[in-house]
């Protein structure tokens, strides 16, 4: 019994983009374009260059459970809300952003803006946290750039 070897391994140049290409392998043994396919996803998701929030501190807070008076969301939704936030980075260092709020307010992701020109936020709507007239918060975040898929 023969292994079936690809007699064609070609790009089609039809649909190229710098964000798109199809390669065309064939033919294949059956099983074998899922396991290439595979590989590809690890090996592209792996060479990812992108920039996130890595790290926040906010003044009398000491865990992750706590609560902020005045503040509409806990800790842990603010948190992720905060994961959702899409940053595309204007230079190549890492930034830090302080944020000092009083409220009323509603925080978006598109106010991180106001206070650096460092980074672009690419999803400005984003709802981050709802400060009443009692609330204050004062948050410092952190910007930083990597490679790969990194699970938080």
């Amino acid at each position: 019994m023969n292994l079936l070897m690809p007699e064609k391994v070609e790009l089609d140049e039809t649909n190229y983009s710098t964000n798109y290409g199809r390669f065309v392998v064939q033919p294949l043994e059956r099983g074998f374009g899922v396991t290439l396919g595979n590989l590809f996803r690890r090996v592209l998701l792996s060479s990812i260059q992108g920039a996130a929030i890595t790290a926040i501190r906010i003044d009398g807070v000491q865990h992750e459970f706590a609560t902020i008076p005045g503040v509409k969301e806990d800790l842990t939704h603010i948190i992720l809300n905060l994961k959702e936030v899409r940053i595309k980075l204007l230079n190549k260092r890492p930034d830090k952003v302080t944020l000092n709020l009083s409220g009323p307010c509603d925080l978006k992701a598109g106010d991180l803006e106001k206070y650096t020109t460092d980074f672009e936020v690419l999803n400005p709507d984003l709802h981050i946290a709802t400060l009443n007239e009692e609330a204050n918060l004062d948050i410092e975040i952190r910007v930083g750039k990597g490679r790969g898929y990194v699970p938080a």
